[in-house]
């Protein structure tokens, strides 16, 4: 047993209680004696040092701290009963991933591949949540997601990182408007459409190309890149968007990439989970077949 971790037992016992604040229903429920239930409480509070409990006039009820773990324990309990119920569903051949991805890169670029993940796993589920830029790192565990696919750039200790496509970034407009930016000192006529997720990137790409006396921090700000992207190919300005997110859009003449500098760096669109994750058979089986995706896209690039 790890050494803060109680036995499962005592916590189904101590939610059973929480729930029914009643001993004799507990046991009922549990198939256990009355007495085996008030041995699992009392052991369980005396791992803890707390008490979780109190009678009052012959009936159970919650201290602070009891009220405080009785919805964390169940939710546990709630996530380890699903887990195995999906493995003995799938017998280890399947399963269910839920993954955090971001909403540009998922529509773009992975859900077009998804088709072949399905036909090489017909048996696996996944299933997607927005990720959304927040100031600290993503709790796998308490938002109950199994893996992320984000733009990030060093992974934190114990997170495992797999680098799927460079945030390799360039200038792109509507044609009539690149028809107008001779040189790139031409941007200085134009509005600087900015991506709050990399809100210096204009004046990186101005520092890379030598450029001076051109506020990259002007022009109006855009959270979704696929928001930027639409007002790019509407002819409101200039937006530095990922290679990946404007192929298409540029091999069909939508969008236009008058200057070839790129601006790269450190950031990435990254396969993120726990270290304990890494031998989950599903997990396992979307990392390497998202991994080699990512390498025949990175081919097709060159």
């Amino acid at each position: 047993m790890r050494r803060h971790v109680p036995p499962t037992s005592a916590l189904q016992a101590f939610e059973a209680c929480a729930r029914h604040l009643n001993v004799t229903r507990a046991a009922e429920e549990l198939r256990l004696t009355q007495s085996a239930v008030s041995r699992q409480l009392a052991g369980l509070e005396a791992l803890l040092g707390l008490r979780l409990f109190q009678r009052v006039r012959q009936r159970l009820v919650l201290t602070p701290a009891g009220a405080a773990y009785a919805p964390q324990v169940r939710a546990s309990l709630a996530r380890l009963e699903g887990a195995t119920l999906e493995l003995l569903a799938h017998r280890g051949t399947g399963g269910t991933l839920n993954l955090a991805v971001s909403p540009t890169f998922g529509a773009r670029w992975l859900m077009p591949r998804l088709p072949a993940f399905r036909t090489a796993y017909p048996g696996m589920m996944l299933n997607f949540r927005n990720y959304t830029t927040r100031l600290t790192p993503m709790d796998f565990a308490a938002e109950d997601v199994d893996a992320a696919i984000i733009l990030t750039g060093t992974a934190a200790p114990g997170i495992v990182s797999h680098d799927l496509v460079e945030d390799a970034r360039l200038p792109v407009c509507a044609p009539a408007v690149a028809a107008m930016l001779r040189r790139p000192e031409d941007l200085s006529r134009q509005v600087l459409l900015q991506q709050t997720t990399r809100p210096r990137g204009w004046v990186e790409w101005l520092a890379e190309a030598r450029l001076e006396g051109i506020d990259g921090l002007r022009g109006p700000q855009f959270q979704n890149m696929a928001m930027v992207a639409e007002a790019a190919a509407a002819g409101l300005g200039v937006a530095l968007l990922p290679a990946f997110l404007i192929e298409a859009d540029v091999a069909c003449g939508r969008l236009a990439a008058p200057f070839s500098q790129v601006l790269s760096g450190d950031m990435a669109y990254r396969l993120i989970y726990p270290e304990v994750a890494e031998e989950v058979p599903a997990l396992r089986a979307f990392r390497d077949w998202l991994r080699r995706q990512a390498e025949r896209s990175a081919k097709r690039r060159v």
